[in-house]
């Protein structure tokens, strides 16, 4: 790690939650080495466990990583999926009914990763 000279009260680096998520992210990438991305954040790699256990007690990550699966859309039958999802399209839009008894309804042009985060948000509260 490189020395830093921190002045004033404040001997801390706060980090958001975005900012957590996104070294995370990183640290998950395929072909990525935790060390290395903890190096380039100059913080320990302990660090990165730790806002990995942290952000998921609070809901924010999930245990398992999220990926999308082939859906074949079909006439709305207000059924649920095998995992309790329901999904059917609308105009240019995408329902997705959660495990939760939520839906939520996205527009198709929503990147993968922003649907990601609203489905996390909306199960976790």
């Amino acid at each position: 790690m490189r020395p830093e000279i921190l002045s004033g009260v404040e001997r801390r680096r706060r980090w958001s939650v975005e900012e957590k998520l996104r070294i995370i992210f990183a640290a998950a990438a395929e072909g990525s080495c935790v060390a290395q991305v903890a190096r380039e954040h100059d913080i320990p790699r302990a660090q990165i466990y730790q806002w990995r256990r942290e952000l998921r007690r609070k809901g924010l990550l999930s245990a398992a990583s999220p990926m999308f699966v082939p859906v074949e859309l079909a006439a709305p039958d207000n059924g649920s999926g095998r995992d309790g999802l329901a999904i059917s399209a609308h105009d240019r839009h995408v329902e997705i009914g959660l495990r939760n008894g939520r839906s939520l309804r996205v527009g198709f042009d929503v990147p993968d990763g922003v649907v990601f985060r609203m489905i996390r948000l909306a199960e976790a509260s």
